[in-house]
């Protein structure tokens, strides 16, 4: 039986998952990179190491240093959270090799299952419902282009190793499928560690449906119950709830049977989610298997009165499910993802501090975060602030619920996300006061509501950590300590000043809009460029955001590729011409 669990995440997830340590009866160790270190997982865990740096690669994602930690810690156990290495089968065989309990589903599993090839193969074997896609993953736009005239568009471009939206895009013209290819791999690449993309037949205006499972070493394989995730923003979740409404019964047992089916020819261990998209004429599609804990995870368990983190680690202990069949329905219940992006530009994501953090209370109200009044978002790494889950006994009430509590909900500091839940939640498509209306793409093509741009956040200061070292009777140590104590530390320790925002209001300057790295130029300076075309791409919190020319003339590139710059900053300058329209 394990005694101690490393948390190889951060933020809400890790939170959770100290919480969830707590009530089993086992101890916790956190990690945490600069810019986390006085964050809210940290204070959650029975204890906390440094992972030094700030880059995700340095720290969250770096799986010598996170064996390293477990062994100096004296820990047991690991659990990945979702995101980072969660999905990766090198980093659970090298929790194994290490002697340490996996706190999820075999490697040999996560290679199966994270290849969406050998899924979907999986997924035929067992007569799951699938739509056309490639057998194998795609090595050039030439191959896109061609399964696109086959079998017609839109086609998704998506990242054989992963999951999250990361690595997918979707060609609705041929005149973009070799911008979105090359972008998805990036994606894909950066947020995996593997480029591979392969390709399915994209319906249009599908729901979103997915089927939370959970199974042990003893053979029994349960599905928990539905969520209906459809309201996304590039590809990215943003509301969901359970059980997924207004299916019917029969497609209920088809997603029911597919998901265990395609879990136990897996020979799956610990939870995991199988996702479907719903097309307009009621065709259900297998889409992809997370093999993981997933975000949404919180609606399941409200309404299912299971937790599921203890049952990953009762798994992992090599106990039964305290359950052996799908539980009954317990109410409704819906979650917010509160982002740190501004709906009013784009949903552009808003690194910062957090100035004011007043959550909701009250009946059916659950907020799981990892970040409060004080507390700094940094750029690095994803933009969910906290998860508002509110349960009804039915939708109905679940909805009142739901904007009572986003209208007592209050951040400032940062922009986030709350505007546009609020709008949610009285718009009759998603209230299904005329039928239920949303879709994947809802929020792009037909949501009507409009958002006021938020306050820009101050920039960051530095890193909050300055790093030194110590003597103690002659043995050097390194030493930590945070910014503001650690002026005149020594030569070179006082944290980096924020790159200066651009003052001027010249027509033909380009601001960055968020604080993120400059992926690449898609013009070079000296070249004429048009009104409104991409210049340059920018990534922040795991996402790419395109940079627009603001008028016609001829570029002079500001910044490097690879360069850090803060929201505001001059990025590039455009001088005016008679060139370009």
């Amino acid at each position: 039986m394990m005694h101690k669990v490393l948390i190889a995440n951060r933020g809400e997830i890790a939170v959770r998952i100290a919480r969830a340590c707590r009530d089993y009866g086992v101890r916790s160790v956190a990690v945490y990179a600069d810019p986390d270190a006085d964050a809210l997982h940290v204070r959650a865990a029975d204890e906390a190491w440094a992972l030094p740096g700030t880059r995700p690669a340095d720290t969250y994602l770096a799986i010598d240093k996170l064996l390293d930690v477990a062994r100096r810690a004296g820990a047991d156990a690991v659990h990945p959270g979702y995101g980072f290495l969660s999905e990766r089968a090198e980093f659970a065989r090298a929790v194994r090799d290490a002697g340490l309990a996996w706190i999820g589903p075999r490697p040999e599993t996560i290679e199966m299952l994270g290849d969406k090839v050998a899924a979907r193969r999986i997924a035929l074997q067992v007569g799951a419902p699938l739509v056309a896609g490639t057998a194998e993953p795609v090595a050039s736009v030439a191959e896109v282009l061609a399964f696109a005239e086959r079998h017609g568009l839109p086609v998704a471009i998506k990242a054989a190793f992963g999951g999250g939206g990361r690595g997918l895009k979707v060609a609705w013209q041929l005149d973009e499928v070799a911008e979105l290819y090359e972008s998805a791999v990036r994606e894909a690449t950066a947020a995996f560690g593997r480029g591979e993309c392969f390709l399915e037949q994209f319906l249009d205006r599908p729901r979103h449906i997915e089927a939370q499972v959970i199974a042990d070493r003893h053979g029994q394989v349960v599905v928990v119950g539905t969520r209906d995730c459809s309201l996304q923003r590039r590809n990215q979740k943003l509301v969901e709830e359970a059980p997924a409404p207004f299916l019917t019964d029969a497609q209920r047992a088809q997603v029911h049977q597919a998901a265990r089916a395609i879990c136990a020819a897996a020979g799956y261990e610990s939870a995991g989610t199988v996702e479907f998209l719903l097309g307009q004429n009621g065709q259900i599609s297998f889409l992809e298997v997370n093999t993981r804990l997933q975000v949404e995870h919180p609606v399941t368990e409200e309404t299912s009165g299971v937790d599921l983190v203890i049952e990953q680690l009762r798994v992992a202990d090599g106990l039964p499910l305290t359950f052996a069949e799908t539980p009954p329905v317990r109410g409704h219940s819906l979650e917010f993802r509160i982002n740190a992006e501004d709906p009013g530009r784009g949903y552009l994501p808003t690194p910062g501090r957090v100035t004011r953090f007043d959550a909701p209370g009250g009946p059916g109200v659950r907020v799981d975060t990892g970040f409060g009044a004080g507390s700094t978002v940094p750029g690095s790494y994803d933009s969910l602030l906290a998860k508002l889950i509110v349960t009804g006994a039915t939708r109905d009430q679940a909805l009142a619920r739901a904007r009572r509590a986003l209208a007592e909900f209050e951040i400032e500091g940062v922009a986030s996300v709350l505007p546009f839940h609020r709008a949610v939640v009285a718009d009759p498509a998603f209230t299904a006061k005329d039928g239920f209306q949303v879709h994947t793409r809802w929020i792009e093509t037909e949501m009507q509501a409009r958002f006021e741009p938020a306050p820009r956040p101050d920039a960051e200061d530095g890193a909050p950590v300055v790093r030194s070292f110590i003597e103690i009777d002659g043995r050097r140590l390194r030493l930590g300590l945070p910014a503001g104590l650690a002026l005149g530390v020594g030569a070179g320790s006082a944290p980096p000043a924020a790159s200066p925002a651009a003052a001027t209001a010249d027509p033909g300057d380009v601001l960055a809009p968020l604080t993120g790295s400059l992926v690449r130029w898609h013009r070079e300076s000296g070249e004429q460029v048009d009104a409104g075309e991409v210049i340059a791409t920018l990534e922040a919190m795991k996402m790419e955001t395109a940079v627009n020319a603001p008028c016609a003339g001829t570029l002079e590139c500001m910044a490097a590729p690879g360069e850090l710059l803060q929201a505001n900053t001059l990025l590039a300058r455009i001088r005016a011409s008679s060139h370009g329209g």
